[in-house]
């Protein structure tokens, strides 16, 4: 492990070069042609769940039975290993499996981010490390959160500069408030978007107006933003987010691919159509029954959902006939 950091730190001057000297690319839709990227974020991301068995086991079949499924679907890549991919309750040689299992069954043409967000600064580089190893094409790293009384700026500029010097592939800064109590300040966004290693975050906090300053800030930076939630996709476009990692996505993937293509041709007025029928299931399966409710809505569409793994619990009868009631009402069911 020690010898995988000591390479990557040893090939940053080469990646540093590879990525200025590519050729730029840009999808944003309201911000002028700046700087692109060299690995373009537009499109949509689904988080996935990771299944359980009914002894709480990882299922690995399943799980690739539900990546080849998604394969179908126009997809930017995939997400393992965040939020609702229960991130916190595996063991690390778990993680690294479902990253391997993940990476097997996904076309080569679609990206796959994988969470290595560590408490330390030193757990966070091996486990980026060993997630690039796996097969992840980029690292998704959460803000460290346990003493988030220290995490002043300075101390998260400090944490993501490392965790990106050592990183083999490029990192995207993941800010999540709703489950850390912690929000990236802006300031250290700005300052750690002129990082040649880091490309970009995932904002799930929802404040539009952070998102559109990001946007306007990085715009001469190799820099993208995407959306963390479905709930406010549409609003993310019009301010010029590249794209969004939605957990709705891991049940109606296809409609969150066509607001996406919706927003990026402009019909603005289908697309706002589109957007209000997908706010009341998003929040259902976020905000109101978490991921117990994303699993259960899972099973609805054709997907493997199963059990969460304890302590969460599933959903009561009363709670599964409210979920199924909102999806229903939004013509969805």
């Amino acid at each position: 492990m020690v010898l995988s950091i000591c390479l990557a730190s040893s090939l940053r001057p080469a990646l540093v070069a590879l990525r200025r000297a590519a050729p730029r690319q840009h999808r944003g839709l309201s911000t002028p042609p700046g700087p692109g990227h060299t690995l373009n974020l537009g499109g949509i991301f689904p988080p996935l769940t990771t299944p359980f068995s009914p002894t709480q086991e990882v299922d690995y079949a399943q799980l690739e039975g539900n990546v080849r499924h998604y394969a179908s679907i126009p997809f930017r890549g995939l997400v393992v290993l965040g939020s609702n991919g229960e991130y916190p309750y595996l063991a690390p040689r778990e993680r690294l499996e479902v990253v391997g299992c993940v990476r097997r069954a996904l076309p080569r043409d679609r990206l796959l981010l994988a969470g290595s967000g560590c408490e330390s600064t030193q757990a966070t580089i091996e486990l980026t490390v060993s997630m690039a190893e796996a097969g992840a094409d980029m690292a998704l790293v959460v803000t460290p959160c346990y003493y988030r009384g220290a995490m002043t700026s300075a101390a998260l500029v400090q944490h993501y500069t490392e965790v990106a010097d050592a990183s083999p592939i490029p990192v995207v800064l993941y800010s999540v408030p709703a489950n850390t109590s912690l929000d990236l300040p802006l300031e250290a966004v700005l300052a750690l978007a002129q990082h040649p290693n880091i490309v970009g975050i995932k904002d799930s906090g929802g404040d539009i107006t952070r998102m559109g300053l990001m946007v306007h800030k990085t715009r001469q930076e190799d820099f993208q933003v995407l959306a963390g939630s479905a709930g406010f996709l549409l609003a993310s476009y019009a301010l010029g987010a590249s794209g969004g990692v939605c957990a709705l996505a891991n049940v109606l993937g296809a409609p969150l691919c066509q607001l996406d293509r919706l927003c990026r041709e402009g019909r603005w007025q289908e697309a706002r159509d589109l957007q209000h029928r997908l706010i009341e299931p998003n929040t259902a399966v976020t905000r109101r029954f978490g991921i117990p409710g994303l699993k259960k809505a899972m099973e609805w569409f054709g997907y493997y959902g199963g059990p969460c793994r304890a302590p969460l619990a599933p959903l009561s009868p009363p709670e599964v006939e409210e979920l199924r009631g909102t999806f229903s009402a939004n013509g969805w069911l």
